[in-house]
């Protein structure tokens, strides 16, 4: 990543109704980001809630949409486009339902999987060529539908987990801004 201002974003659906859900991982790893840059998220005219600060040497803006998961690439590009941000220096944190609990995995551009978050964003950045930072929430059980399954809070069991891997989906996000991706797909693939 270069030296312009990184934009990490985190996905997720505003509202207390939504806090706990799997869906809303991406904003629940920008609070553990915002805490170790000590600050705390305002609304901003890009149609986020921001924090300014340092995190891996890196000056960055932490971005959680307000609003839907669905609509997220309008605040996404507003941000972006606010701070003069190039989509190479945007990272994403997701829900990922094809990787396993907790798994968290880093790559650039691709397809969205089904996500309407990122096609959101895609389209509204004109490019799939930003970084994202994905994190397991697993399958649904059954024939649950996925759209029911991530709108539904952690279970007990992963719960118990989910503050260490949050923790250190923070870490690998961090990573990315200091040691670039290839070097953070190697730290924690």
């Amino acid at each position: 990543m270069v030296d312009d201002v990184a934009l990490v974003v985190g996905l997720g659906n505003s509202g207390p109704k939504y806090e706990g859900n799997r869906h809303n991982v991406g904003f629940l790893v920008l609070d553990e980001l915002a805490a170790r840059v000590g600050g705390k998220f305002k609304a901003h005219k890009g149609g986020a809630e921001v924090v300014e600060g340092r995190l891996a040497g890196r000056r960055v803006v932490l971005a959680k949409p307000r609003g839907y998961m669905n609509t997220s690439g309008g605040p996404v590009a507003g941000t972006a486009k606010f701070y003069k941000t190039p989509p190479s220096s945007i990272i994403v944190v997701h829900d990922e339902l094809d990787l396993p609990f907790g798994t968290v995995r880093l790559k650039l551009g691709g397809g969205e999987n089904g996500h309407n978050g990122l096609r959101s964003i895609t389209k509204s950045l004109g490019t799939k060529d930003y970084h994202r930072v994905r994190f397991g929430v697993d399958r649904p059980p059954g024939r649950m539908d996925p759209a029911d399954y991530v709108l539904r809070d952690f279970s007990l069991v992963e719960r118990k987990q989910l503050a260490l891997e949050l923790d250190r989906t923070a870490d690998a996000v961090e990573a990315l801004l200091e040691l670039g991706l290839e070097a953070a797909q190697n730290k924690f693939h």
